[in-house]
């Protein structure tokens, strides 16, 4: 996790190091009169500069962050259109609270919850309840209220009260909203530990852990460890015998943050969504594999029934009712309008193009990197275009952490990282291929790998001492 950030570091800099921090040319007109010294970094500056001045100091300092399109540890989108960005800039002082004063965007937020309603095969998509969020992470949690609330009324005769402590079952893997969620609402998590080469849930070990008390299991649609699909039919399958055992009768939300916009398009046969009874909830982040600029995310509900009527306020607009259901306020409406704009672009054999290409490019690198022989392959990209390599099993004299740091040093960003328990004896890289990621750039990333390799072989032991500041996997 990044850290807060804190206020200044103490005593500013020298008024001579300031005079000497500005470019004289940034004075607009005159090179030696418009500034004479460079803004203070930790206190408002006393007066107000130029606007191209302002512009090209942060400009300059952004320069040294890295490039977004070699960032192969994010899963979020990093290119779009320029009319999507044209759309988003026309879009961005729009407050997407304000259903009633900007209609035509709710509509476009509506439609696009009828578009994945449909996607996903709810039952009947013109009353499947979802709203827009700003991404996966706000979405859970707003899955997780509406598990723990269905559980609290039915139980209402004993919650709150001893013994009535609500749990939520997930594998280890899960991403870290989920563990902020259990906290911030006061939920137990009971957690699915990895084992062998199985490195998510099973089906089994979670109906294991499900009692009276159980509010909900979690499957993922793409583990962001690895890449692969949790078996989201198996672990219903699961549920259902438990049930029949035992009469416990336990949602299922899918955590589909990336693999919800990537299997329906390319892994049609594969049945994880609401085509099993199960399911109650769904998300999804449009700035990941929805291919729009962050931060929006999406979550929907088979029926209204299974999202509680107490946790949604409506909101007239047009005549009509709006149910709104979120943690946030203020937020822009442009994000939702990409999505839109997105969806109408590409259809679905649009999404299935891009979705497919992503998919090659990454199996193809992933064959690459095995074929360079200092690697083994966890997976290969053939579920999410996503796959994770560990050294080969004779490598002693580095660690995949060296090789994350010397791949920085050409620019790239591939995090490197230990998995949970009980594989914490595993560490990892993990590749992460999006839309604008070309097989070109994989060929490029595969030949700075294949230069840093021969002074990576001739270490005598891994340079990485400590892990866990080493790593770059930061979910």
């Amino acid at each position: 996790m990044a850290p807060l950030h804190k206020g200044g570091t103490g005593r500013e800099e020298s008024q001579e190091r300031r005079r000497l921090s500005l470019n004289p040319f940034f004075g607009e007109a005159d090179p030696t009169g418009s500034m004479t010294l460079a803004p203070p970094k930790h206190q408002l500056p006393d007066g107000p500069m130029p606007p191209m001045t302002a512009y090209q100091l942060v400009h300059d300092e952004l320069m040294l962050d890295g490039n977004s399109r070699l960032n192969l540890a994010t899963f979020v989108t990093t290119w779009m259109e320029p009319e999507a960005g044209k759309l988003m800039a026309e879009c961005r002082d729009k407050n997407m609270i304000d259903k009633d004063e900007y209609p035509r965007t709710a509509e476009l937020e509506r439609r696009c919850v009828a578009m994945l309603a449909d996607l996903w095969h709810a039952p009947d998509p013109s009353t499947t309840v979802g709203c827009s969020t700003t991404g996966s992470s706000e979405a859970c949690m707003l899955a997780g209220m509406a598990l723990k609330r269905r559980w609290a009324k039915r139980n209402a005769d004993r919650y709150p009260g001893p013994g009535a402590k609500p749990n939520l079952v997930m594998g280890v893997n899960v991403q870290v909203c989920w563990d902020k969620f259990c906290n911030f609402w006061e939920v137990e998590p009971r957690l699915v530990p990895m084992e062998g080469d199985r490195f998510h849930i099973d089906p089994q070990a979670a109906a294991e852990l499900c009692d009276e008390n159980t509010i909900g299991v979690v499957a993922i649609l793409g583990s962001t460890f690895d890449g692969s699909y949790e078996p989201v039919m198996e672990v219903c399958e699961a549920l259902d015998a438990l049930k029949e055992r035992k009469g416990l009768d336990i949602p299922v939300h899918v955590d589909g943050a990336s693999g919800a916009m990537v299997a329906p398009f390319v892994d049609p046969e594969l049945v994880w969504d609401f085509r099993l009874p199960r399911v109650a909830s769904i998300n999804t982040s449009g700035h990941k594999y929805g291919l729009v600029y962050p931060g929006v995310g999406w979550a929907l509900w088979r029926s209204p029934e299974d999202l509680p009527e107490e946790l949604v306020f409506r909101v007239n607009y047009l005549g009509g009712d709006m149910p709104t259901f979120a943690l946030n306020f203020s937020r822009p409406g442009a994000q939702v309008v990409a999505q839109y704009y997105t969806f109408l672009r590409l259809g679905r054999e649009g999404f299935r193009a891009v979705q497919q290409t992503t998919r090659d490019v990454a199996q193809s690198l992933a064959r690459k990197v095995e074929k360079l022989g200092d690697f083994r392959l966890l997976t290969r990209g053939d579920q999410l275009p996503v796959f994770a390599v560990t050294t080969a099993p004779d490598i002693t004299n580095y660690d995949v952490f060296d090789v994350a740091r010397r791949l920085r040093e050409h620019g790239w960003l591939v995090p490197a990282y230990t998995f949970p328990p009980n594989r914490e004896d595993l560490s990892v890289l993990r590749f992460v291929c999006r839309n604008g990621f070309s097989a070109d750039l994989a060929a490029l990333l595969v030949e700075d790998l294949g230069r840093i390799m021969p002074s990576l072989r001739k270490q005598s032991a891994p340079l990485s001492k400590d892990k866990a500041a080493a790593t770059g996997f930061h979910h």
